[in-house]
């Protein structure tokens, strides 16, 4: 199987009325996996029901929450890291700086080795969108 993308037009300086559009590739993604559907798959490949999964993953969570707060970077072993970013507009003169010009804080996850491999041997096929005929448009037969 392989991840579809899709083509989109967007202009090639966002912001200009008149500026040539282009197409660019956009993943498509096939669906979603909830939480209860991953703590299933984990339960299934291990000797933990997957109330047990949830247990742990609700907890991580938390913990997690509570250590990006503290500053620190959470390595989670081979899936990757989480960290805090924080940017701000600039000012010409360091005592000009003030809290207010921080931005709103992002989280910034950086996969392990596996998951980047995935970037490198994941296929991608485009997916071309199927046209649904309406009821109106079908001829009317008697």
């Amino acid at each position: 199987m392989s991840q579809g993308f899709k083509l989109v037009q967007r202009s090639c300086k966002p912001g200009e009325k008149d500026a040539a559009k282009k197409y660019y590739a956009v993943a498509k993604s096939n669906g979603t996996s909830g939480l209860k559907h991953l703590c299933k798959l984990i339960a299934a490949r291990s000797t933990v029901s997957s109330a047990d999964v949830k247990a742990v993953l609700d907890n991580l969570n938390f913990v997690m929450d509570m250590e990006l707060q503290e500053g620190r970077i959470v390595q989670l072993g081979e899936f990757g890291n989480f960290r805090l970013s924080v940017s701000s507009d600039g000012v010409d003169e360091e005592k000009d700086f003030n809290n207010s010009l921080l931005r709103r804080a992002k989280i910034v996850f950086t996969p392990g080795k596996e998951l980047r491999e995935t970037k490198m041997t994941t296929e991608f096929t485009r997916v071309i969108p199927e046209v649904v005929e309406k009821e109106c448009d079908r001829p009317h037969t008697v």
